[in-house]
């Protein structure tokens, strides 16, 4: 099992330095107002594990911006201690001054990739930004769906960004062809990108079926609980031809398709086919209508069950439940639903970080939780209540 002992923050959103430490595993409830700063420190705990956390932000945007006027020398920073099957590890995150980029140190040491960070724990979350997923467009699915992907494979993000890089060199030559009105574009140049983004894709995608495929297994183990059962898919083009075709195959044809396309994808800016137009649907199976059209407290509770699904899902596949993050999530359940979640976590046998505005809310789970209280940026070192 892995858990987070201790955190600590410096200059980290609306945090100068911020310390909690005897943490456990189980429940740690964070209450407080709205604005005091509780997301805030989920959103550190989420910097463990590899991408831009669970608001998507860059680097320089977790900055507190009053250090800045005062200490430009002061980059944000947070230095964890994680208990792990090797041992306690120090784990510690924050802003390269030279290049505004992220750096990790694992045990001190600088590491190139984020991915070593899933070799000591994995973070899934869930807040209220995302109640709104089946009711935007394609591009926040498809995201929400290769997060859930890359904390079970973490190769997936080289994939991604190797695709991306290739789609804007491809997007570039097309768009300067069109400023001067002619083809410039080297021919062989233009055939090896367009053969990378084929064979890039194609594996993207195939992750993406396999995932999914995956993910729905653990969604039908827990069919007829408390919260619905949900039917997935991947929608697009390449995935309806691996539906019925070989990989390589699927590679050629995407390939075909991106020559025969270059004068539309010229006007465009993009590729009219491809992994960057995927789409992930989800339909309440039990009463066969796609998610979209549910009511929202169905959203919101088929948002629950996938990602208690994610859970069990790498609970059963890395041997350790992950560290979840759950943003004012309890407070909009009725009494069933909040008892079922809370008593599915806590069988799983992880860490749980929770926000709310009323510690009440909490009362079923009082006596394995700790407390603490965030009150403008500053959080209460001192357990509220400790652990019965």
């Amino acid at each position: 099992m892995s858990y987070i002992k201790s955190i600590d923050l410096s200059y980290f959103r609306n945090y100068e330095t911020a310390s909690l430490s005897n943490l456990e595993s189980g429940f740690i409830a964070l209450t407080g107002h709205n604005g005091a700063g509780k997301t805030n420190l989920l959103e550190a705990v989420s910097y463990l594990s590899p991408g831009r956390g669970l608001r998507n932000a860059k680097a320089d945007e977790l900055q507190k911006r009053e250090s800045l006027e005062h200490s430009p020398s002061h980059s944000w920073g947070i230095s964890t201690s994680v208990h792990t099957d090797f041992g306690d590890i120090k784990i510690g995150t924050g802003k390269n001054t030279h290049n505004d980029r992220r750096t990790i140190k694992i045990q001190g040491e600088v590491v190139k990739n984020q991915i070593f960070l899933t070799d000591y724990l994995s973070c899934i979350w869930l807040t209220p930004q995302m109640d709104s997923l089946f009711r935007e467009g394609a591009s926040e699915r498809r995201r929400f769906m290769d997060r859930l992907l890359l904390t079970y494979d973490p190769a997936h993000a080289g994939r991604i960004i190797r695709y991306e890089n290739t789609l804007s060199q491809r997007s570039k030559l097309l768009r300067e062809d069109k400023e001067k009105g002619k083809s410039t574009a080297d021919p062989l140049w233009l055939k090896s990108l367009e053969l990378q983004m084929a064979e890039t894709g194609v594996a993207i995608v195939a992750a993406r079926i396999s995932f999914l495929e995956r993910l729905q297994e653990a969604c039908l183990k827990h069919k007829g609980s408390t919260f619905p059962y949900a039917r997935l898919s991947c929608q697009g083009t390449l995935e309806d031809h691996l539906k019925n075709k070989a990989a390589i195959e699927v590679e050629d044809l995407f390939l075909k398709a991106l020559e025969a396309s270059r004068e539309v994808d010229m006007m465009t800016g993009r590729a009219s086919i491809g992994p960057h137009r995927t789409d992930l649907q989800v339909v309440y199976a039990d009463k066969n209508i796609e998610a979209r059209y549910c009511s929202t407290g169905e959203q919101k509770a088929l948002l629950i069950g996938l990602i208690l699904a994610h859970a069990q899902l790498l609970l059963a596949d890395q041997g350790r439940p992950p560290i979840v993050l759950l943003d004012e999530v309890t407070a909009h359940l009725d009494e069933n639903r909040r008892l079922t979640l809370f008593q599915v976590l806590k069988n799983m046998g992880g860490q749980v970080w929770i926000t709310g505005t009323d510690r009440d809310i909490f009362s079923a789970i009082a006596s394995e939780t700790q407390f603490f209280e965030v009150q403008n940026g500053k959080v209460l070192t001192d357990l509220l209540k400790q652990r019965a």
